[in-house]
């Protein structure tokens, strides 16, 4: 059995189910809102390679490094991004949240949180992992905002990580949340929620 089975989540009008090839055209009309393929510091998939991305997570799902979710707006099923948990680790109960990008008029919005708040409950409550994991390009300062607001720590920096898309060497910046920390950050997230709520 794997460590972490399918399932989907939903709260707040966002439902996170297991990515498939049926999202394609969904998928693809989401990086499209923006054209955020042209992103340097993301991985997100042209049009024409969105099957072959769907296709990668699927193998990498079943080889257990890597879980894929469409996120969708649950009362209208469109699809507004990706995100995953991957680098699981069942022997130490860890996972990383990441491979995560939204269509662009789902950016700013509550549904980055809203995915957050049902990845890391599911992994810290469900999974019982010990410790949640994110990691990004050192060059993209949202994503590092993003990823403080959750309450995540940072635990530093590996240079000459990995490789962008254009070719050049990022360096990386290393996230993680401890099972502990879990309770306080999850009442602030939520605090911030109904916040951003009663403001809209």
């Amino acid at each position: 059995m794997a460590f972490v089975e399918p399932v989907t989540l939903r709260a707040n009008g966002v439902r996170l189910e297991p990515l498939e090839l049926e999202h394609e055209a969904g998928l693809a009309a989401a990086a499209a809102d923006g054209e955020l393929w042209r992103l340097r510091i993301t991985s997100v998939p042209t049009p024409q390679e969105t099957r072959a991305y769907i296709e990668t997570a699927l193998q990498m799902r079943a080889e257990g490094h890597r879980f894929a979710f469409a996120v969708i707006e649950d009362t209208t099923d469109r699809v507004l991004g990706s995100t995953s948990f991957h680098d699981i680790l069942p022997a130490v109960r860890r996972v990383e949240i990441g491979y995560t990008w939204y269509a662009l008029s789902a950016q700013r919005t509550h549904v980055n949180t809203t995915a957050k708040l049902l990845m890391m409950g599911h992994a810290f409550d469900t999974l019982g992992c010990h410790v949640v994991g994110w990691r990004t390009d050192n060059f993209n300062f949202a994503s590092q905002r993003a990823i403080e607001r959750l309450g995540a720590t940072k635990d530093g920096v590996i240079r000459g990580h990995a490789l962008r898309r254009d070719g050049t060497i990022r360096d990386t910046v290393m996230y993680s949340m401890r099972s502990g920390e879990w309770p306080e950050a999850r009442a602030q997230l939520l605090y911030l929620q109904e916040l951003a709520a009663l403001a809209g």
